[in-house]
């Protein structure tokens, strides 16, 4: 291999663009929570995982009752 050349990854770093596996999760998950602000296209990995782990959270939130005394 010539040393210009860099070897090919298998894995995706945290600045590289979202996965199909996220996009797709993330695409469901703004559709459930009406907040379809929440999907972007060129969202990276990083950005991706926050705004799916947000969106969980305000579906779990969501499906709850209201705690009453």
């Amino acid at each position: 291999m010539n040393p210009s050349e860099k070897e090919p990854t298998l894995t995706t770093g945290p600045g590289d663009p979202m996965t199909p596996e996220q996009a797709a999760l993330l695409r469901r998950l703004a559709k459930e929570a009406f907040d379809h602000e929440a999907f972007g296209e060129h969202l990276t990995q990083d950005e991706a995982a926050r705004r799916i782990a947000t969106l969980q959270a305000k579906l779990k939130l969501q499906g709850t009752p209201p705690h009453t005394q």
